[in-house]
């Protein structure tokens, strides 16, 4: 069954999509140099990653961000799982700023002059927190469409 879009969704679905993707298609090119550096802030957040060699993760990542990119743009996947595979993708990058030092203010969520490129992520976890919500119903009358419901009072999902 092919998925309608919310129009709502369209706007933040296609500017999260296209500055992720575009993320990840840099991240293809990233020479060796870039490739430590992503890796070892990575392994300062999440030491396990030390297990995958850096030009490997930075090429996991680059194609990470390039699904869930796609995933976004591509208007046949439903918002609910574009919006699953941003909050897990963007929840990770959040735990980049919260993990990574001087990435905050001391004693503070708010971001150092150094983590204010890291702190955006907290918007990219919220669309797809909001994307989670898309086609949730609400009980009640006023959520079902059938005549029936509305004539009568009937709740709906009972």
């Amino acid at each position: 069954m092919l998925s309608v879009l919310e129009p709502r969704d369209i706007p933040p679905r296609l500017v999260t999509g296209a500055f992720i993707l575009n993320s990840g298609l840099g991240k293809l090119k990233a020479d060796e140099p870039t490739a430590q550096a992503l890796h070892g802030m990575a392994c300062t957040a999440y030491p396990f990653l030390e297990k995958i060699e850096a030009e490997r993760f930075t090429r996991l990542l680059a194609w990470s961000e390039i699904a869930v990119g796609s995933a976004l743009l591509v208007p046949v996947v439903p918002t609910r799982l574009a919006g699953l595979a941003l909050t897990g993708f963007s929840g990770g990058l959040l735990g980049l700023y919260l993990r990574l030092p001087g990435m905050r203010e001391t004693g503070s969520l708010r971001p150092s002059e150094a983590g204010v490129p890291l702190a955006k992520d907290a918007w990219l976890f919220s669309i797809g927190l909001g994307f989670l919500g898309a086609g949730a119903h609400r009980f009640g009358p006023s959520a079902c469409r059938c005549r029936r419901h509305r004539r009568c009072g009937h709740r709906y999902g009972r």
